[in-house]
């Protein structure tokens, strides 16, 4: 039996998260004391009914030198971002005020026929349903005005920036912009040969990620925050997350799970990218491993109509989650998909090889099966604009199409259309033969 003594924060009482302790490890092999300058972005939970007196105090003993800082709260959870030095962690883990924290872990951006395939088309031809009226916000690196989104009418009604602070729309990655179109691209540049599945869909930018497509929790979170204070301003109804991070932590416990499922409970559909660490088992990043919103994989459809031929992205991240849930819920499009460029942005430079016809370019992830499943929902609600987030997750999943090796099958627009506007009918008769 070793008798090796624990560091502090060894002994943690769960009050500090692996991925804590994993910076606090990386820190003490600078300065064996752990006592050093070295900032960690970190999450603070507070504690339930902590009172003002005790988050003062709190406050007070982070915010004494330039080292340390507790800087902004993020309701939705009860917590507080900022940057704090090991000592200063060590200091305040035990604090009155305190229940739990997180190290501020990086997040990343996850890097046709993709539309009609799904019946996406069929919908729009046969019950003349384009996702007017439904606003989708994609929390990703900003947005670029292309014309397939502000011609012939700007459909881009709000931009807010939490990484430069800028007001006007702009996107230096590109992803976000791709992901914008993969929903709701009217294809106004290409004579409608690359269209999202929701033409006349309101879209919001909102970027939480910076030009090489990366960020922290926190700032993911003060998105989801964003969408909730702006919901009813802005009628925000969907949120795309086609970006993630490991999760080390129960959908219970995790930051930005947590975020996620509170949007879904005011009323959001949140739908988010399953992640690109497949074919591993056990893969499904954070936020996708929350069990209330929808989680979305992507499938490679060989460029055909045909579904036969179709199977899971090699890539696509498989559960269960770290829950042992059983994850993703649906499965979309998301190989080779062929969307909105942002010229000047980083993905133009890096890979212009992939770049179509000027103005579109082609990716694939469940990045881009992420927004097409969010333009897939417009649709529903401009159908039903009474769904629930609840409702909206069970019409996929009763109508997806079962050809896929998975216990969830392939969205299949037509059929999810069609439930959802009958959908209040249906229960109501069911009730009432019940």
């Amino acid at each position: 039996m070793s008798n090796r003594k624990k560091v502090w924060f060894e002994n943690n009482d769960r009050k500090l998260d692996p991925g804590l302790v994993e910076q606090l490890w990386n820190a003490r092999k600078v300065d064996m004391n752990v006592i050093s300058s070295n900032e960690i972005p970190i999450i603070v939970y507070l504690k339930k009914n902590c009172d003002k007196d005790k988050k003062d105090d709190l406050l007070k003993t982070c915010n004494l030198d330039s080292h340390n800082k507790l800087e902004r709260e993020l309701h939705s959870i009860n917590g507080v971002k900022g940057h704090l030095t090991p000592d200063k962690i060590k200091e305040i883990k035990d604090h009155e005020a305190v229940d739990r924290i997180f190290y501020d872990r990086i997040v990343t951006s996850f890097l046709d026929v993709a539309c009609e395939h799904i019946g996406a088309v069929n919908v729009h031809k046969n019950l003349d349903l384009t996702g007017n009226g439904i606003t989708i916000a994609v929390i990703d690196t900003g947005i670029h005005p292309h014309e397939d989104l502000i011609t012939p009418s700007n459909r881009i009604i709000a931009f807010q920036d939490f990484i430069n602070g800028q007001n006007e729309p702009y996107d230096d990655n590109g992803h976000g912009t791709h992901c914008a179109g993969d929903a709701a691209g009217n294809g106004n540049l290409s004579n409608g040969r690359y269209v999202g599945p929701a033409p006349e869909a309101s879209i919001i930018g909102i970027k939480v990620l910076d030009e090489q497509g990366s960020g922290r929790l926190s700032t993911i979170i003060e998105g989801l925050e964003w969408c909730m204070d702006h919901k009813e301003a802005h009628n925000i109804r969907i949120i795309s997350l086609s970006l993630g991070a490991p999760a080390y932590e129960s959908f219970r416990d995790d930051p930005l799970s947590r975020a996620a499922q509170k949007a879904w409970h005011q009323g959001i559909v949140v739908c988010a990218a399953a992640g690109n660490s497949g074919p591993a088992a056990a893969t499904i990043s954070t936020p996708a491993i929350d069990p209330f919103i929808i989680t979305v994989g992507s499938t490679d459809d060989q460029n055909t109509l045909e579904r036969t031929d179709d199977h899971i992205a090699d890539y696509s991240s498989r559960g269960p989650t770290i829950d042992s849930l059983i994850k993703p819920d649906i499965y979309a499009p998301g190989t080779n998909i062929i969307s909105l460029l942002a010229p000047g942005s980083a993905i133009e430079s890096q890979i212009p090889e992939l770049i179509i016809d000027e103005n579109y370019i082609q990716l694939s992830g469940t990045s881009m099966a992420t927004p097409i499943c969010a333009g897939i929902i417009a649709l529903m609600l401009e159908a039903n604009p009474n769904l629930s987030p609840n409702d909206i997750k069970s019409i996929l999943k009763a109508t997806s199409h079962p050809t896929l090796d998975d216990l969830w099958g392939y969205l299949e627009a037509e059929s999810a259309v069609e439930m959802a506007k009958n959908y209040q009918l249906q229960v109501q008769t069911a009730v009432q033969d019940s």
